[in-house]
């Protein structure tokens, strides 16, 4: 268990990363790639015009959009069976008598 000092000295290493709007988090990789991800983290933290460009670099690279609201819905609405008329009702049946 951490001492009451040793807690204050990590709240306050946290806040000064807050002030300089540095996040500190955990993500999962392969181990042979942990220089790699950490020379990038840093570079990315100086926030210069380097930065940027690394930036833009990788979001070419990786190219992925952000998820848009109502794909779900555009999907069910580009389906064939739009226009087609369905009976979708349910007979509604007591059931069976069952002997226990």
């Amino acid at each position: 268990m951490s001492t009451p000092s040793h807690r204050r000295a990590i709240k306050n290493y946290r806040e000064r990363l807050s002030e300089r709007g540095i996040a500190r988090f955990e993500v999962l990789g392969l181990d042979a790639d942990r220089d790699l991800i950490r020379s990038l983290a840093k570079r990315l933290a100086e926030d210069g015009s380097d930065a940027a460009r690394l930036r833009a670099t990788i979001s070419r690279s990786i190219g992925r959009e952000p998820p848009r609201m109502g794909g779900i819905l555009a999907a069910l609405r580009r389906s064939p069976l739009v226009e087609v008329d369905l009976d979708l009702m349910r007979s509604r049946e007591t059931g069976r008598k069952v002997d226990l």
